[in-house]
């Protein structure tokens, strides 16, 4: 392989979100510089976290409809059974919701967790209170897609966080969706639930780090019982 391909394959690009934001940090490197030389050196270091923070990998995604791949980066912050958002209309029976919490330092763009169609999209204002939190479901600002799916339909809801200022979703009604692919972008702390009709069981544990696109989180249609895991 060439150095040119190592190099290539080694640098993860920028998502488009992310370049002007890239942009003004960088231009306000050049003018704190010309203020006082070291303060370039720091605004640099800020403008390379900005494109990290942006940072869009290719992910390997499982193509089976029977499984469920996570929609963020970040730790599994939640596996429970809870009555979804009254705007997803999914019914007011609890649904098994699987969280996961993107930090600051996680890659932020959204992917779709299974295939489907695109059924609603709903956004909803709200506070910004620490996306971890339990009450982040209905008090922050967020937005939320329903997919319906060979299993029946499922909830996807993007929550900002308490940095977050900022949801992005460029999917659109009625658009086909295929597992691990990008729909949307949350900037700077959040978190991604997914709620999962009958039939669905967790192959995730709590603080468990999750891939976007690439890790199982839930399984349908599998006579396999819930995941044991051990802390080491």
């Amino acid at each position: 392989m060439s150095l040119f391909n190592t190099v290539r394959n080694t640098i993860v690009p920028v998502h488009k979100e992310g370049y002007p934001f890239v942009a003004a940090f960088f231009v306000a490197s050049l003018i704190l510089g010309w203020i006082f030389k070291p303060l370039f050196w720091i605004g640099m270091i800020f403008t390379l976290w900005c494109a990290y923070f942006f940072r869009d990998p290719e992910r390997v995604t499982p193509q089976d409809d029977d499984l469920v791949i996570s929609p963020a980066d970040g730790k599994v912050s939640a596996i429970q059974m809870v009555t979804p958002p009254a705007e997803l209309d999914l019914g007011s029976e609890p649904m098994l919701r699987i969280s996961v919490f993107m930090n600051v330092f996680n890659c932020h763009v959204n992917r779709a967790p299974m295939r489907g169609r695109i059924v609603s999209i709903n956004y909803r204002s709200g506070s910004f209170v620490n996306a971890e939190l339990d009450k982040a479901s209905h008090d922050n600002e967020r937005n939320g897609m329903v997919i319906e799916t060979r299993h029946g339909q499922i909830g996807v809801v993007q929550i900002a966080g308490l940095v977050a200022r900022r949801i992005l979703c460029w999917a659109n009604i009625n658009e086909p969706l295929d597992a691990g692919e990008r729909f949307g972008l949350i900037r700077f702390g959040s978190r991604l639930d997914v709620f999962l009709p009958a039939g669905a069981a967790p192959r995730v544990s709590l603080g468990q780090t999750a891939i976007a696109g690439e890790t199982v989180i839930a399984e349908f249609a599998s006579a396999k019982g819930p995941v044991i895991s051990r802390r080491s």
